[in-house]
């Protein structure tokens, strides 16, 4: 059977997320549902990931097998998207691949980003996409913050009580801050992350930009292991799966 990649953006904010559920919309259940009536067959498409519900994505990943070879691609992408562009969901690309070939278990790397509007006003072009933080947040502070969770570590401190992972031990790759006016992004790279990690991160590191805490207690309560001593998850809006690495 023909195998084809997607990749694919959408605005998570009015979706449950990802994966299907039993009741509310998901991304994968719409995608699932046009493209099996599109190719007139039952289609079952893996993702690279989970995103939680009200996450971005910019480059989600997914596989679909089929029984027919689609002869113009060019074509089915204008027209799958006719459909799914109505719901803020897109396929800007689709490959076909070889059966090795794996949107989840192929992955190499995955790259999140989060974004933080750290201004006075309530952004208006992009809200819903980003966090609004009011409060001066220290830049070189949450530079120094990052850098302490780079490399191979226990994350339980950032795992949500709900994770299924076998392991909270992760590795992070790397972690960029990046700043322009207002705007501030963190970009975080790893094989793979627990649920509600990266939020979890973030939230840790506006507390230590705020200076509610100061690097020690930073560094103590992500080496505590501890859930409980975790600053709030950063909202699900300001955060994109940007990129999945083969």
């Amino acid at each position: 059977m023909p195998r084809y990649q997607l990749l694919i953006e959408y605005v998570g904010t009015n979706f449950r997320g990802w994966q299907i559920q039993k009741k509310g919309l998901t991304i994968q259940g719409i995608i699932q549902e046009k493209l099996s009536k599109l190719l007139k067959e039952k289609i079952t498409l893996n993702g690279s990931g989970r995103t939680d519900r009200g996450v971005h994505a910019i480059g989600q990943s997914a596989h679909f097998d089929c029984k027919n070879q689609i002869v113009d691609l060019i074509k089915f992408l204008k027209s799958i998207n006719f459909f799914l562009n109505k719901k803020n969901i897109a396929i800007t690309k689709i490959k076909k691949k070889n059966n090795k070939f794996h949107s989840r278990f192929s992955a190499k790397q995955r790259i999140y980003k989060y974004i933080i509007f750290n201004q006075i006003s309530a952004p208006v072009i992009n809200k819903g996409r980003g966090w609004h933080v009011r409060k001066p947040l220290d830049l070189k502070l949450i530079k120094e913050g990052a850098k302490k969770l780079v490399g191979t570590n226990d994350y339980s401190t950032f795992r949500s009580s709900s994770c299924h992972a076998n392991s909270p031990i992760r590795t992070i790759k790397s972690i960029k801050v990046r700043s322009s006016k207002n705007k501030i992004e963190i970009e975080f790279k790893s094989q793979s992350f627990l649920q509600q990690q990266v939020r979890s991160m973030v939230g840790c590191l506006k507390y230590l930009g705020e200076k509610k805490w100061d690097l020690r207690t930073f560094v103590s309560v992500f080496k505590s292991k501890k859930r409980t001593l975790c600053a709030p998850p950063a909202p699900p809006e300001g955060l994109f799966l940007a990129r999945v690495i083969y």
